[in-house]
């Protein structure tokens, strides 16, 4: 910890110390985009999307739209409404579907990539030097909890005029090709989605939850991403009286609450 010499003035201990925690903090983060990139809502609906027996469903007709944060012990993602996205300017990559929902999520692209533990020195070096992330996209069509059995899943209802922001910060995160598309780099860990190649170097303590913890941020929840780091840590913030976020299911085969946020195809 940094310990400034006796003869420091107190404001300049004060100004040193608040410069090692602005450095720190600008480590942590993802970059976002500027402002000029989040766009309101086009008031387009895109095609509903269908679920597997081809019925629509639609998730943007109310002001308020439920999202989903997912958590095994180490990591979390994010569930959203694939329609809201669009809507709000969400770039998807070409030929994706369109699925009711997406879980996303991001982190160092060997771990994804590599069916496998990795080994000691690929932790070392995912944690400790710059390494290439991805973030992953998977489609969901169905009731969240019974998707993502083996993780703890948490739900809370967001203003859908957050949507812009949102989108804004997905797009920026992944690399575009010459059409303004996310570049693929390969299949999905689990699922039928696909990896994007992302913008963002994965470090400690720049890892999952940060970007967990910045798409919070976006749909106007109040977190603290180097104080999330952690997936426990993260949940704690996201289950405080100011973001609401309640649990659904504990990862073990026993649900919160019922699982009524399953909207009835139309």
């Amino acid at each position: 910890m940094f310990s400034p010499p006796r003869h420091f003035p107190a404001s300049a201990a004060r100004l040193a110390v608040l410069g090692m925690a602005l450095g720190l903090t600008s480590c942590v983060r993802l970059p976002e985009p500027s402002a000029e990139t989040i766009r309101s809502t086009t008031g387009k609906r895109p095609p509903a999307p269908l679920y597997p027996d081809q019925k629509p469903y639609r998730s943007t007709d109310q002001a308020q739209v439920t999202v989903w944060m997912v958590a095994d012990n180490l990591h979390t993602g994010m569930v959203f409404p694939y329609d809201w996205l669009l809507e709000s300017g969400f770039v998807p990559p070409e030929g994706f579907g369109n699925p009711p929902y997406v879980n996303l999520s991001w982190g160092d692209r060997t771990a994804y990539v590599q069916h496998e533990w990795l080994s000691p020195w690929q932790v070392f070096r995912a944690l400790f030097t710059p390494t290439p992330s991805v973030m992953e996209i998977i489609p969901i069509d169905g009731y969240v909890a019974e998707i993502c059995q083996q993780q703890r899943v948490w739900r809370k209802l967001v203003p859908r005029e957050n949507g812009p922001r949102l989108a804004a910060f997905l797009n920026h995160v992944s690399k575009t090709d010459e059409s303004g598309r996310p570049v693929v780099v390969g299949p999905s860990s689990w699922g039928d989605g696909v990896l994007l190649e992302s913008n963002c170097s994965y470090y400690l303590p720049r890892i999952c939850n940060v970007w967990t913890a910045q798409t919070l941020e976006a749909c106007g929840c109040e977190v603290h991403p180097l104080t999330g780091l952690t997936a426990d840590a993260l949940i704690r913030q996201a289950e405080s009286p100011e973001n609401g976020f309640e649990c659904v299911w504990l990862g073990d085969g026993t649900k919160q609450q019922p699982p009524n946020e399953t909207p009835v195809p139309d």
